[in-house]
């Protein structure tokens, strides 16, 4: 397919509010899908939402590496350890875990495609982490994000889908939806 030039900060298209799309199975959507999914690979990202190249849509992609999961389990771990580097053991992180592991946290996750997304935080809890964004290049920062959230939105072949995820998954889906939201 193409790849796509990707907006700046700064570029209108990324401070507005998409648009939603009336038909996910439109040609004109798909072609947009591969391309993104060409720009991604090429830009090396995890994420790519459809208004990063110039379409004011709402339409995102991600998908996260096994490396990318491991790395981001890795530093969950590291989060769980005390001062001298041992693990705490207490029940809230035994089920912390169980909620990892149902939730795919620190498993990769192939390539997704969200139409017309929608998230729903699962609780007030946040977590700091480090992102960085293709439309900000050479920049990283700390952001907040919730921990477990639910989304929901169409697949390409128009049917539904609705995940409960935490960790990395939930952070790279609310980065990508914030583009939706000219944020």
């Amino acid at each position: 397919m193409a790849i796509l030039k990707l907006a700046r900060m700064g570029h209108p298209v990324l401070k507005r509010t998409a648009d939603a799309i009336n038909d996910p199975t439109a040609p004109e959507i798909r072609r947009l899908i591969a391309d993104m999914v060409d720009t991604l690979a090429d830009a090396s990202g995890v994420g790519l939402a459809a208004p990063q190249v110039h379409v004011p849509k709402r339409l995102v992609i991600f998908h996260i590496p096994e490396s990318r999961a491991r790395e981001a389990l890795d530093d969950d771990m590291e989060e769980g350890e005390d001062e001298e580097g041992e693990d705490e053991e207490d029940e809230e992180d035994e089920e912390d875990e169980e909620d990892d592991e149902e939730n795919g946290n620190g498993d990769a996750v192939p390539m997704t495609v969200l139409i017309n997304p929608e998230i729903e935080a699962l609780s007030d809890e946040t977590v700091i982490g480090v992102e960085g964004c293709l439309s900000l290049p050479d920049m990283i920062g700390r952001v907040p994000r919730f921990r477990h959230i639910r989304y929901k939105a169409l697949t390409p072949d128009g049917s539904n889908i609705e995940r409960e995820v935490s960790g990395l998954h939930a952070r790279v889906v609310q980065h990508e939806c914030d583009h939706l939201e000219g944020i």
